[in-house]
């Protein structure tokens, strides 16, 4: 007879047990008079780009198929857009599924993880499920204090995320700034450029991490399908590193995580540039005509390089998220710290600027 006690169950890891909760977005209100909008999780407002949802719809077609395993034809087709090889790049479920893979690969009990704070929510969790120690460095005026950062390097450091821009502060370093930093950092480390909003930037001294990672072997670029080609609900993302990463992060995937439909769609998506371009361009205006307009009521907010902006309002962080609720509009609050907003439908927007003179 097993004298085991009937309450005793399975040993798990601690690290388990102490994990922070992601907070993903609110979805927009519920029982409201007029619309409700949701600006919460950094989503499209828009559908996928033309001819899109039709391949993905003929691809649903197999799902008693499994995906191809290799994710070729969108790994070709990353390599063709791009200009890298097929060697150089790997998939995931969304960056943050890049993300994991990564640690897994780079990081484990002993070692060190660095990253700003406030950053990506997903960092100290994804840290935490590898068993590292995560290092967390202010932010400084919004943004990244690269000086900072590499100051906290140590003999245990074995990765170090940038996220450019910044989520949430849609903040982002520039180019002789990053520069420096990667190029005094070991190269032993892994630097992991997490670029999810890349498209949405318009200044042109931030770089594009592409012509970093070239001739810098430690240099991963991460990027998504999820924001601008408004594929979020796929949930698919990739790497673009030199092999020996490449070859790690595609040994660390889960087998056919990447469906067939998330494939065909990013394939899809990559072939309508120019709609893309259309698309991004007009998100891009209406994030400037928001600015503009919170500007004008007086409104300090970081400058923003992504589809979403910051609002740093401290103890009111609550108050302002409630009233937006109350008026149709969620947004992203973090505790006593800030705001996050999505630029999304202009109706929503205008309802938050109007909310953000008040509080003004």
């Amino acid at each position: 007879m097993n004298d085991t006690p009937i309450d005793q169950g399975p040993r798990l890891r601690a690290a388990v047990a102490g994990l922070p909760a992601y907070k993903a977005g609110r979805p927009a209100a519920a029982g409201l008079d007029g619309p409700a909008y949701k600006l919460s999780s950094n989503e499209n407002p828009y559908p996928p780009l033309p001819g899109v949802l039709e391949a993905a719809t003929r691809a649903a077609g197999d799902v008693n198929r499994y995906p191809d395993f290799a994710s070729a034809e969108l790994l070709e087709e990353l390599s063709r857009h791009f200009g890298v090889p097929v060697d150089h790049l790997a998939v995931g479920t969304g960056s943050v599924g890049v993300a994991q893979q990564l640690l897994q690969a780079a990081a484990g009990p002993g070692d060190e993880v660095i990253y700003a704070w406030r950053s990506f929510e997903a960092y100290p969790i994804l840290t935490q499920i590898a068993g590292a120690t995560a290092v967390q460095v202010p932010l400084k005026d919004e943004t990244h204090d690269l000086d900072a950062m590499l100051a906290a390097v140590t003999e245990r450091t074995r990765l170090i995320f940038v996220c450019n821009p910044n989520n949430p502060t849609g903040t982002a370093v520039r180019r002789a700034e990053l520069e420096r930093f990667i190029d005094a950092v070991p190269s032993d480390i892994l630097i992991v450029l997490d670029e999810a909003y890349r498209e949405f930037v318009r200044d042109e001294q931030i770089p594009d991490a592409l012509e970093l990672y070239r001739d810098r072997p430690n240099v991963c670029v991460l990027r998504t399908f999820s924001k601008a080609y408004g594929l979020a609900g796929l949930r698919i993302g990739y790497a673009v590193a030199h092999p020996p990463v490449a070859s790690a992060l595609r040994a660390c995937a889960v087998p056919f995580g990447i469906n067939n439909v998330a494939q065909t769609a990013a394939v899809a998506s990559l072939r309508a540039q120019a709609e893309l371009d259309l698309r991004v361009e007009a998100l891009v205006a209406e994030r400037d005509r928001v600015f503009a307009a919170l500007r004008a009521h007086g409104v300090n907010a970081p400058e923003s390089q992504a589809n979403f902006f910051w609002l740093s309002l401290g103890e009111r962080t609550g108050k302002f998220a409630e009233a937006c609720e109350a008026a149709g509009v969620t947004v992203r609050p973090f505790g006593d710290e800030g705001v996050r907003v999505t630029i999304g439908e202009p109706e929503a927007n205008d309802i938050v600027v109007e909310i953000a003179a008040q509080f003004a």
